[in-house]
């Protein structure tokens, strides 16, 4: 019984979670027809990094601050930087449900990343999830005759910038405060996003249109991770990933509703054998830690 309350607040940590994800995908869409992609994570790096240099002040962690392992600092930021891109050009072009679906890709990716930059080995565990989840991906995306459309592939690369964004955080965490982690997250994006929408000497304002949307985007994404993060720390990954799951049928019923996009069925069965990999490699790796 005394899991029972954790778990309990787990799944409403988890409802913010995809709360905050469904109106970062919806937020950026709507400012997609003004400004482009790198000003959208300009201006949401910006937003970030005020939230982030704010609160730690009042909370005392500016200490947690440090100049250590800047290089993986570095290599994570422009994965996240790229990934975010990828994900909200993806956005305008493919329907939402699909996005969602190739974004929970990302695990997998992980799994297959990691014995590369983490020196984790490759379990048959781990293989057969992997397996599942590319069956997935060919369902989700249909490659076999016709052409994949630029959406899918922006949104497939968006789930491995995804994956060696949460490698190299993995690696991060193990001597680096989250106070750290954001702080270089918001400040490196900023810096790239400036870089990225100014090469052209032209970088769009705000509107009065566009600015709320743009402040929604900047909140939603940095409490949507920390919505997870907490839930990780309250319930077993075995129960928070079925939850955060949930956001596909979510996203597609926002999209059939606001933008008449059709109820893909194969995208739900793609995405079933997506989640089928994921909980299987998640499930038999706690199985493992308890014995």
């Amino acid at each position: 019984m005394s899991d029972t309350p954790q778990t309990l607040r787990a799944a409403l940590w988890m409802i913010g979670a995809i709360a905050s994800f469904t109106a970062m995908a919806v937020a950026g869409r709507a400012v997609s027809f003004e400004l482009d992609t790198f000003e959208i994570m300009m201006y949401r790096s910006f937003i970030g990094m005020i939230i982030v240099i704010s609160v730690a002040g009042i909370t005392g962690h500016l200490g947690d601050i440090t100049r250590r392992h800047m290089s993986a600092h570095t290599i994570r930021n422009i994965a996240h930087f790229a990934g975010q891109n990828l994900w909200f050009f993806a956005l305008t072009v493919i329907p939402l449900a699909q996005v969602f679906a190739l974004e929970f890709t990302s695990p997998i990716w992980v799994l297959v990343l990691s014995p590369f930059v983490l020196g984790e080995r490759m379990t048959q565990t781990r293989a057969l999830a992997a397996l599942l989840g590319f069956a997935g991906i060919l369902i989700v995306a249909r490659p076999f005759g016709e052409t994949v459309g630029l959406g899918v592939v922006t949104a497939s690369l968006a789930a491995i910038c995804f994956a060696i964004t949460i490698i190299f955080t993995k690696r991060l965490t193990r001597s680096e405060k989250i106070t750290c982690i954001l702080f270089y997250l918001t400040v490196m994006q900023a810096v790239f996003g400036v870089l990225a929408a100014g090469y052209d000497g032209d970088i769009a304002l705000p509107s009065a249109t566009t600015a709320p949307w743009l402040l929604l985007i900047g909140c939603a994404g940095l409490l949507a991770h920390f919505c997870l993060t907490t839930a990780l720390s309250l319930a077993p990954a075995t129960v928070v990933v079925p939850i955060d799951f949930a956001r596909l049928p979510v996203i597609a019923v926002i999209g059939w509703a606001a933008y008449a996009e059709a109820l893909d069925v194969w995208v739900f069965v793609g995405a079933l054998l997506i989640f089928a990999g994921n909980y299987f490699n998640i499930w038999t790796e706690t199985r493992k830690s308890l014995r």
